[in-house]
């Protein structure tokens, strides 16, 4: 079986002052205090983290991990360069965005098993509550072969849920998903395609159900929403805002194809807080200005998908 994985790993920023971005938060002079030693260790738990996502499942590392709120692709180097990720034969696709925090989405695949085709980057112009441009994430699209399969996969980071005013911005960002999606089918109908992100929004929202009923696709995570469980907590309250989703084909157990198999919160118990108030939610990096040291503020989450063999 193959893992494919979605991760917002939380700001991750390197130390160095990029004055085309607001990454202000994040230098040694910042009230963060943001600085080399925390930057590695925040590598080093990071790289910790993906090479376990599926494990006690396919007993190995993910094939595929989209990625969000990376500020270049010096950070995606140095991740994969980290103890526990510098082994795998790991490569990347990212782009700059035109997002105004400088925190960008991204694809890691292992390319022992994955061959990238074409990929490319989709922006996205919002009007702001003043009637001017508001640019937020890209959406990335990667096609390519897991195994010799051609497949296609969306990776998306959306506005996000802290002001209402977002609520229509989200689903500007959904119109944008299904467009893309549409011209894919429209070259190939019967082309995989997989939608993964932090979508800032539950799977029962309006945004995301536009997204699935508009593409016909299949979200596992809804029957992951629980009370007491979720890749995210906000004020005591667990959301899955971050979801993997599938074209149905993946359903179809044809020979020499990927099919769905499973899908779960990565939310071992190293990447919880350990103790305290807020003992079981994600070990964060930092809360507010506090540094804590810890991973990342979201779970990951993960598909399984399984071969079918050839026909003898």
């Amino acid at each position: 079986m193959k893992t494919i994985a979605f991760f917002n790993l939380e700001n991750l920023f390197d130390i160095t002052n990029d004055p085309k971005i607001n990454d202000n938060d994040f230098l040694s002079t910042s009230d963060k205090r943001w600085n080399l030693k925390r930057y590695e260790n925040k590598l080093y738990k990071l790289g910790f983290a993906i090479s376990n996502i599926g494990k006690k499942e396919t007993n190995t590392h993910p094939a595929i991990v989209g990625v969000a709120e990376v500020e270049n692709a010096k950070v995606m180097q140095d991740l994969l360069n980290s103890e526990h990720l510098k082994d795998i034969q790991y490569s990347f696709v990212h782009y700059n965005s035109p997002d105004e925090r400088g925190i960008d989405v991204a694809f890691i695949y292992d390319t022992t098993q994955f061959k990238v085709t074409n990929s490319a980057p989709y922006s996205i112009v919002l009007i702001d509550d003043n009637g001017l441009s508001d640019y937020t994430r890209d959406i990335l699209l990667v096609s390519g072969l897991l195994n010799g399969e051609s497949m296609h996969f969306l990776v998306n980071h959306w506005p996000s849920k802290n002001e209402d005013s977002n609520i229509p911005k989200r689903m500007e960002v959904s119109n944008k998903a299904t467009e893309i999606i549409s011209g894919l089918t429209a070259e190939d109908p019967n082309a995989k395609i997989i939608v993964m992100g932090d979508f800032n929004d539950n799977s029962s929202s309006e945004s995301v159900q536009a997204l699935v009923n508009n593409n016909g696709l299949f979200n596992p995570m809804e029957s992951l929403t629980s009370y007491d469980r979720g890749s995210i907590n906000y004020r005591f309250k667990w959301d899955v805002f971050d979801q993997i989703m599938l074209s149905y084909n993946f359903l179809d157990h044809k020979p020499a194809t990927h099919n769905f198999s499973h899908a779960d919160i990565f939310d071992a118990d190293f990447l919880k807080q350990y103790k305290g108030k807020y003992k079981g939610q994600p070990f964060r990096t930092y809360v507010g200005k506090t540094y804590k040291g810890g991973y990342s503020d979201h779970f990951p989450v993960y598909i399984l998908l399984r071969e079918v063999p050839k026909r003898m």
